[in-house]
């Protein structure tokens, strides 16, 4: 590896050595002649995501070039190197609109519950509150995981209640 600058990364301006790894977005929007982003970590790749409104996108690994290109040569052209796809953490698919708010608990379980315990009848107007209980315990739970670097949800995740 080279210490000549190739081409600045589109995020931080800091330079893309001769010769360095480097990564491109997968989206043709962003791999265009005019365009040609290009990224010095795959977390400056990932500061383009909110911006970038992709359905579904990840990180393409790139080795720059190891010879300077001559002035006016096209951005960026890939390489023929063997590619990583790189899939950013965040990318687990969002819920829709209506189902951010579905109801998470089943409703003839927890009457069934209710029931047996008290002998109280249970209101549907319950299961939006608990959903939203529950949900508050799992980003805890997701957080814990992604804390420790894993992508599974654990019982250990679950805060204590």
């Amino acid at each position: 590896m080279s210490d000549e600058v190739w081409k600045p990364c589109s995020v931080c301006k800091k330079p893309i050595a001769l010769g360095a790894l480097y990564w491109t977005c997968n989206v043709s929007t962003c791999n265009r002649k005019r365009t040609a982003l290009r990224f010095c970590t795959v977390s400056c790749w990932d500061a383009h995501l909110p911006f970038a409104n992709h359905r579904d996108a990840w990180a393409e690994e790139q080795t720059a070039p190891t010879t300077p290109e001559p002035p006016g040569d096209a951005a960026g052209a890939p390489t023929s190197q063997p590619r990583r796809r790189i899939v950013p953490k965040t990318s687990a698919p969002e819920p829709s609109g209506a189902t951010s708010r579905e109801v998470l608990v089943i409703a003839s379980r927890l009457k069934e519950y209710v029931r047996a315990k008290s002998g109280f009848k249970t209101s549907d107007r319950v299961l939006g509150p608990l959903s939203d209980i529950i949900r508050g315990i799992a980003d805890e739970a997701i957080a814990n995981a992604r804390r420790e670097g894993r992508m599974t949800l654990l019982d250990r995740d679950v805060p204590e209640r």
